[in-house]
């Protein structure tokens, strides 16, 4: 599908049961993003009964693929293609495509718009999500990151600080090198949720960052469907 959003037009897929009306999700891919292993993850997704839009978050520069794997990430050639790429996202604008893809969702004959909207996010799509809710306070009620980047930061409008001027639940999902590097985010992460009074379920998985990715090459089976698990409760209790 495509979008029209304020700053041109996002190529997106979108993947739902064949009948009825579902609650809607927004899937923000990793830094490698929206390609084949995330349609597969999108349209699991949506065989466990949601309206999945799985979103390149690249449209500005490129449709997708950009990339077919995440090991092609890993290499200087990828890392040089996508540079260009990343610096043209910035949180404005992903808010603005938040705003945008919600308005689109919310058109189809697809999504029950009587229910809340879900987003999840992997890695550089895990602050994403924060920022889908920040967007839609209204209509996003749940928000799932896994092995997100920089959740926390010292800038004015790092996710951790904007918790309170959303109305959604959260799970953050952690990969354990992520909080070897950084062991103090879990702890401003509960702390900024608590204080907004926001739902949060924060865990450090005994695994690597990138773990949930089905092409990843630190995948790892077991904790990755323990996290999906852990999402679909939350969705669950919150959409």
């Amino acid at each position: 599908v495509t979008i029209t959003t304020p700053d041109g037009k996002a190529d997106a897929f979108f993947v739902h049961p064949e009948g009825g009306k579902h609650p809607a999700v927004i899937l923000w891919p990793d830094i490698a993003g929206l390609r084949d292993a995330y349609k597969t993850m999108g349209t699991r997704l949506a065989a466990a009964g949601y309206a999945v839009l799985v979103v390149n978050h690249y449209y500005r520069s490129s449709p997708a693929p950009i990339l077919n794997s995440l090991s092609e990430w890993r290499s200087p050639e990828g890392q040089q293609k996508l540079a260009p790429m990343i610096a043209a996202i910035t949180p404005a604008g992903t808010v603005r495509d938040a705003v945008a893809f919600v308005a689109w969702l919310d058109g189809q004959a697809e999504v029950d718009t009587s229910r809340k909207i879900g987003t999840c996010g992997y890695c550089m799509g895990g602050p994403f999500t924060v920022r889908t809710a920040l967007a839609n306070p209204a209509r996003v009620g749940a928000a799932a990151s896994f092995h997100g980047a920089s959740l926390v930061n010292d800038t004015p409008d790092s996710p951790h600080k904007l918790l309170a001027q959303t109305q959604a639940a959260y799970l953050f999902a952690i990969a354990q090198n992520d909080d070897a590097r950084a062991p103090d985010d879990k702890v401003r992460l509960r702390e900024a949720a608590d204080a907004a009074k926001r739902p949060a379920e924060i865990e450090v998985y005994p695994a690597q960052h990138g773990w949930c990715t089905i092409d990843a090459p630190i995948y790892d089976k077991a904790q990755a469907e323990k996290a999906w698990g852990r999402m679909l409760a939350l969705y669950k209790q919150y959409l």
